[in-house]
């Protein structure tokens, strides 16, 4: 494990290598623990390179076995080797030469899932963002792009399939207990990409014909019997080439297309040019172990993961700092493939409630950083909310700007100016630029700048006159390292909303709004609409066209207004938010003070009548009866949090609206489809609805009983783990629960993923001694701390997923994380600084909870050999 943790990488500092790696020839003789690696490189100097350059490769706990050039050994007064450098001096000053390197490994023993290690009996490897080192001594950065040939040989008992990037060369024996694959992939690629799998595995088998007629196989690697199984993905897959041609002319460019599913993984999946491993989680679903979740984000992963052949494989990023480049810009095209294959607004929904939960918090604590960071210490840190999530955000305003034709143009030139570059971002916006005639230098700052920015608005009605005018403010507090903030380029889709449901079709006077978009680009804006009939009311931020926080005084009568006629649905699910925000953080402040809460039934009116109204499509009803959560709360209240009082008051308006809708919420209970299941979006809209209605129902029962005749009668995982949430979340110390949560153990012992939701669900239940069920879960036979899966299902759901049972005034819900923190360190520093960032908005809490907080980041910081994974994050959190 790599201990040295002080150094800083700097975006400022980036040049090129020394030296062109033209061609990396790999051989493979697989073992548990002896695989021998034989690397032939074929390099030369780049020009201007002075001749007494070294070559300096990396590595990550390496042992050199072998070194040559051109074939013959090199002097060992000649380079230097260690576990984490290569250094070759005296090297040819003006012509190609060859280095071969010889390494062995032991992917057995690979704990931390990166680089080759081995799961399940299967060989595999994750090499993004630094694991191709762990394999042998190379350039591991992605702007050293080269063209891969690999063999792989191993025991034919153990390995019917032997995987690797590109298309296959040759395969077969090569004596009576060893076989052999060439792969080469004629596409050059960086490090990072690379992929091998060896092991015995089902297959399922397609085939995709693309736009210019290519035939392209399809394959499906799965562990034998779960065959049927990934019969979705295969479906998603081959939806996801189909629409990447139609939207934005884009073939797949190889002969083949392959996806292996393996348990062991640390992320979701990964883009390896030709060969995309991924978590066996995000592939394999049916019925009786899969929600409609589960098949929405198989649908959406695949999507992603095949989305990078072009958007971070044949345009890639020249450095880390450049992540973004690929996954923000790939997040955003599989986000808009979903909306296309779903309910476009309910999709953009859940959208908005992942960035708020998640990224909003990066941005207000001590994690802060840009789209784009400056700094790193450890680049899998920065695998993060604000890349991903923001990063797509940031694309999508670029098309809110343009519009659809000019960010096609723009998207057009890129992947015709760069095709086969290590790309920045600059590349990326001038593109955009070019082809629409655009300055976009302001705009630019949404990737350098961090932290949430703020628009407060106010309009002012002159009935004489006619006139709306609206005034915007924006505004951006200091985040850690950027103490100051430039203005920003913010546009924000509005309408104007008149007592009829109609809409004001009249534009503002100025050039700074169009198309319905105010371009908010200096401190302070008015726009002045003339010609208004009647007074309107503004709906701003439509579709959530930038990831702002809106401050703006709007009656409650003016938010229905907008819940029952704006056009824009994602519009009117804001504006039901935000009543049940505001009432909510009123609400937990009177907790806290012990004060009695006022009725709520203004807003369970307005959440029956969404709920009861037929017109609207029953997934959009079901995100609308779903609560604000309480880290949703916290976060609006923003500091001196209590989260117990957020609890006791997000029930005690569960438990009114509840009892107010109590006759439409036991009929829309019920309402679920009937039939053999279907993970279409408009059935799966349904099951939304009715398991929405059934929390409801169950809370104005008082009892168990409706909630846990739904578990029995279950005939698909949605709805089964649908009932046994309700039960947990509801009534977690009755008897039904307790049946219902054994039932399910004892249905699904023999099923990882479904074991999974178990230990989950259990995490998340509420009160002040859950932390005590999880110390228990996590020495039961089931749990294994090696499977990312199972840790994250644990531990990540409790940490980050139950805040009152996590943050007991106790402090016992930080002190259990840190014990599992430092330990799973030990093996997995990747998985253990993920689940460490849980605590990312310790500073928001109350006092006690604080110093809590700070006690157990304390006792990790002061752990030894901590990894820099572990050691980045606690110092940020503890000094930022």
């Amino acid at each position: 494990m790599r201990t040295e943790t002080g150094q800083v990488f700097k975006l400022k500092d980036y040049r090129p290598t020394d030296f062109v790696v033209e061609r990396i020839d790999l051989t493979f003789e697989l073992d548990p623990t002896q695989t021998r690696v034989v690397s032939r490189i074929s390099l030369q100097r780049r020009d201007g390179v002075a001749a007494d350059a070294e070559l300096v490769f990396d590595g990550d706990e390496l042992s050199l076995e072998g070194l040559q050039l051109d074939g013959r050994d090199i002097d060992p007064a000649l380079y230097t080797a260690t576990p984490d450098t290569l250094t070759i001096r005296e090297l040819p000053a003006s012509v190609p030469f060859e280095i071969t390197v010889t390494t062995v490994i032991s992917p057995q023993t690979n704990t931390q899932l990166m680089g080759l290690y081995r799961t399940n009996g299967v060989y595999c490897t994750q090499c993004e963002a630094q694991g191709f080192r762990r394999i042998t001594y190379f350039y591991d950065r992605p702007d050293v792009l080269a063209v891969y040939s690999v063999t792989i040989i191993a025991r034919k008992s153990e390995t019917r399939y032997l995987l690797s990037n590109g298309n296959l060369v040759s395969s077969g024996s090569l004596d009576e207990g060893r076989h052999c694959a060439t792969w080469f992939d004629p596409h050059p690629k960086p490090s990072y990409l690379f992929a091998l799998v060896g092991g015995d595995l089902g297959l399922i088998e397609d085939s995709f014909t693309t736009m210019s007629g290519r035939e392209v196989a399809l394959k499906i690697y799965v562990e034998h019997g779960k065959e049927n199984r990934a019969g979705y993905a295969m479906d998603a897959l081959k939806r996801s080439m189909k629409w990447d041609e139609e939207v934005y002319g884009l073939e797949y460019d190889l002969d083949i297309f392959q996806i292996v599913a393996v348990s062991d993984f640390n992320m979701g999946a990964m883009e390896n040019k030709g060969l995309n491993v991924f978590n066996d989680k995000y592939v394999l679903a049916d019925p009786e172990t899969a929600t409609d979740a589960d098949y929405a984000n198989i649908e959406a992963i695949i999507a992603h993961e095949y989305f990078h052949n072009w958007t971070g494989n044949r345009i890639t990023c020249r450095d880390w700092f450049q992540l973004c480049l690929k996954e923000g810009l790939t997040v955003y095209r599989d986000h808009t493939f979903s909306a296309d294959q779903r309910s476009a607004p309910v999709k953009r929904i859940a959208e908005i409630r992942l960035l708020k939960a998640h990224q909003f918090p990066e941005d207000a604590g001590p994690l802060a950083h840009p789209v784009r960071p400056e700094t790193y210490r450890e680049i899998n840190n920065f695998y993060t909310a604000t890349v991903y999530e923001k990063g797509s955000e940031v694309v999508r305003m670029i098309r809110t700007i343009l519009g659809a034709e000019d960010f096609r143009k723009g998207m057009d030139l890129y992947f015709e100016r760069h095709d086969g570059d290590a790309a920045t971002i600059e590349d990326f916006l001038a593109c955009f630029a070019e082809a629409s005639g655009r300055d976009l230098r302001q705009f630019a700052l949404w990737y350098s700048q961090a932290g949430t920015p703020s628009v407060s608005v106010s309009t002012d009605w002159n009935e004489a006159g006619h006139t709306f005018k609206v005034t915007l403010e924006q505004s951006l507090a200091a985040t850690p390292g950027q103490p100051r903030k430039a203005l920003m380029h913010i546009p924000l889709a509005y309408g104007l909303i008149l007592p009829d449901g109609s809409e004001f079709a009249g534009q503002p006077s100025g050039n700074d709004a169009e198309n319905g978009v105010f371009h908010l680009t200096r401190r302070k804006q008015s726009f002045t609409f003339t010609g208004v009939p009647e007074r309107p009311v503004l709906s701003i931020n439509r579709g959530f066209s930038a990831p702002v926080t809106i401050a703006m005084e709007q009656s409650a009568a003016d938010l229905a207004h907008i819940a029952r006629h704006d056009s824009d649905g994602v519009a009117r699910w804001q504006a039901l938010n935000e009543q049940a925000t505001r009432y909510l953080v009123e609400a937990s402040k009177l907790c806290r003070d012990g004060r009695n809460l006022p009725s709520a039934q203004k807003l369970a009116e307005i959440l029956v009548a969404t709920a009861s109204d037929e017109s609207l499509e029953p997934a959009f009803r079901a995100q609308a009866l779903a609560l604000p959560a309480e880290s949703d709360i916290a976060r609006e209240i923003g500091s001196n949090i209590d989260p117990d009082s957020i609890h006791a008051a997000r029930n005690a308006v569960l438990s009114e609206v509840a009892r107010f809708g109590a006759d439409v919420f036991a009929r829309l209970a019920g309402a679920a489809p009937e039939g053999a299941y279907s993970p279409s979006a408009e059935d799966a809209g349904k099951r939304a609805l009715a398991g929405a209605a059934l929390a409801y129902a169950a809370i104005a029962d008082g009892g168990p009983g409706r909630a846990m005749a739904a578990f029995d009668a279950a005939d698909n995982m949605t709805v089964l783990s649908q009932a046994l949430q309700v039960l947990t979340q509801s009534f977690p110390a009755a008897a039904e629960t307790a049946d219902a949560l054994t039932a399910f153990r004892t249905r699904f012992s023999g099923d990882p993923l479904a074991l999974d939701k178990w230990y989950a669900i259990q995490a998340m239940m509420p009160g002040k001694t859950t932390w005590r069920r999880v110390e228990e879960l996590l020495d039961s036979p089931d749990f294994d701390r090696s499977n990312p899966n199972r840790v994250r299902s644990l531990i990540g759901g409790f940490s980050a997923g139950n805040p009152t049972g996590f943050n007991v005034a106790s402090g016992d819900g930080y002190r259990l994380l840190a014990r599992e923190v430092i330990d799973i360190d030990k093996r997995n520093p990747q998985l253990a600084a993920r689940l460490l960032t849980a605590m990312r908005s310790w500073r928001s809490l109350e006092a006690g909870r604080q110093e809590q907080a700070r006690l157990a980041l304390v006792s990790i910081r002061e752990a030894a050999n901590l990894s820099p994974d572990v050691s980045d994050i606690v110092d940020r959190m503890l000094d930022g």
